[in-house]
């Protein structure tokens, strides 16, 4: 591991909240839920209703184009309700948990005295294939391709993110037996990206690839980019660290274990820390009595403040994420804001006075500071993507549905959280995240 990819483009957030490490076990909530709307591209068919009684790694629906991928509940009990909007879309299927209702029996086995095939149907039934996503489009991977590789991120560049490095404390077996699991799968293709002092330089079965720089330095999408270019005709899969400890479990004890550790960062958080639950808790389990307490609205994240989704305290956990952020509403006007010398105020373009102090971290807000103008030209985006495509083209091919040009542009390559400094940094207030979706999902609709 010699060689370390340098990228010199991209922007670090220095936001203040970053979680101490420190870890609280938290009791197992009273309810938990799955939610069809964190899969991009689902369209789910029910396998329960209310009142049923299901154990951890049961289905609770599956793929209506691809039944073999289902979706298993993250702790037994009952099936409290199944909750649907507007045309009966599900949002999400919400279970009543109990200690006592344990989980769906699967092979213990070491993946390495397995088939790919064993490895395949064990993760289907098991619920757990929906962890690993495929490029291009940033979905489900299908059990019928074969991908180039599998890539992994063992580290998050984005602001506050969680520190991998203590979360796989004792963990590494674990870790190695999926890692061991998802090689199977690839022909043993499995690309880590790395950080320096990372914990995870000694996992074997893979190809070990160092990286530096600002964010987005720890997405697996420019990590893809720099070691493998996606083309046309070619997938590869990618799964978030702690969802390769997922698999270990599955195998190491032939039950599924969706106990994970998430960081609760920001501002607004009392003592930020991280803290041990099930997927799919409700966020007032991880927010209650530990939020700073004011006469002014909080932001609840689900994710980071750059790719994460707004949710209240009432909703659940999102199934991919692995941090809950609060900052500030940012609401209150702002008397002359625009005209003050900016000495606490953090700037991408380095306009305030605060760019004397680069190690300075920020109280920030969700404060937009203006409406979306015109769309023009300019470099900002290349600032801070650091991967050879022209952003700004891609998104106005997005804009235009133009199929060819978005393939020409290089949209098999991205998914939101590569553009998301791009809509940070946009003096027009343009939704990057949300276009290049609707211009993903144009292609899956045309070419599959």
């Amino acid at each position: 591991m010699s060689e370390v990819i340098k990228l010199r483009k991209g922007l670090d957030i220095r936001l203040k909240g970053s979680a101490e490490t420190v870890l609280e076990t938290l009791p197992v909530p009273a309810t938990v839920a799955l939610k069809p709307a964190d899969f991009p591209g689902l369209t789910p068919k029910m396998s329960v209703k209310p009142g049923f009684e299901v154990k951890a790694g049961d289905a609770l629906f599956y793929d209506k184009y691809h039944p073999e991928v289902v979706f298993t509940a993250p702790f037994g009990g009952k099936v409290a309700s199944v909750n649907r909007g507007e045309r009966r879309r599900i949002l999400e299927v919400v279970i009543e948990t109990d200690n006592g209702a344990g989980s769906a029996e699967y092979k213990k086995a070491n993946p390495n005295s397995l088939s790919a095939g064993e490895v395949k149907e064990q993760l289907l039934r098991s619920g757990l294939w929906p962890f690993i996503k495929r490029r291009p489009y940033g979905i489900v991977a299908s059990p019928q391709e074969k991908p180039k590789a599998v890539f992994i991120s063992t580290f998050d560049t984005a602001p506050i993110a969680p520190d991998y490095n203590f979360i796989m404390e004792g963990q590494l077996g674990t870790f190695q037996t999926g890692i061991d699991a998802l090689a199977k799968l690839a022909d043993g293709k499995v690309f880590m990206g790395v950080s320096d002092k990372s914990v995870f330089t000694n996992i074997k079965n893979t190809e070990i690839k160092q990286f530096s720089g600002p964010h987005p330095a720890g997405n697996v999408g420019i990590q893809i980019h720099h070691i493998s270019p996606i083309n046309r005709g070619e997938v590869v899969w990618t799964v978030n660290p702690q969802d390769v400890l997922f698999i270990g479990r599955l195998f190491e004890t032939g039950r599924v274990d969706f106990t994970k550790i998430f960081a609760l960062t920001g501002s607004e958080v009392e003592k930020p820390k991280y803290v041990q639950t099930t997927l799919g808790a409700p966020v007032s389990t991880l927010t209650d009595g530990r939020l700073k307490k004011g006469n002014y609205k909080q932001r609840i994240i689900s994710g980071n403040v750059l790719t994460g989704t707004r949710v209240k305290t009432q909703d659940y956990l999102g199934f991919y994420d692995s941090q809950v952020t609060v900052i500030p509403e940012g609401d209150e006007y702002e008397l002359f804001g625009w005209a003050t010398p900016g000495i606490d105020k953090f700037s991408a373009s380095k306009t305030f006075f605060s760019k004397l102090f680069p190690k300075k971290e920020y109280e920030m807000n969700a404060n937009l500071h203006g409406g979306e103008r015109a769309f023009v030209l300019s470099d900002q985006y290349e600032k801070v993507l650091p991967m050879d495509i022209l952003p700004v083209f891609l998104i106005k091919s997005c804009l235009a549905d133009d199929i060819d040009k978005m393939e020409q542009l290089g949209i098999y390559e991205v998914i939101e959280e590569d553009f998301a400094l791009c809509e940070y940094v946009c003096t027009s207030k343009i939704k990057v995240q949300d276009i290049l979706r609707n211009g993903i999902n144009t292609m899956i609709k045309e070419l599959g």
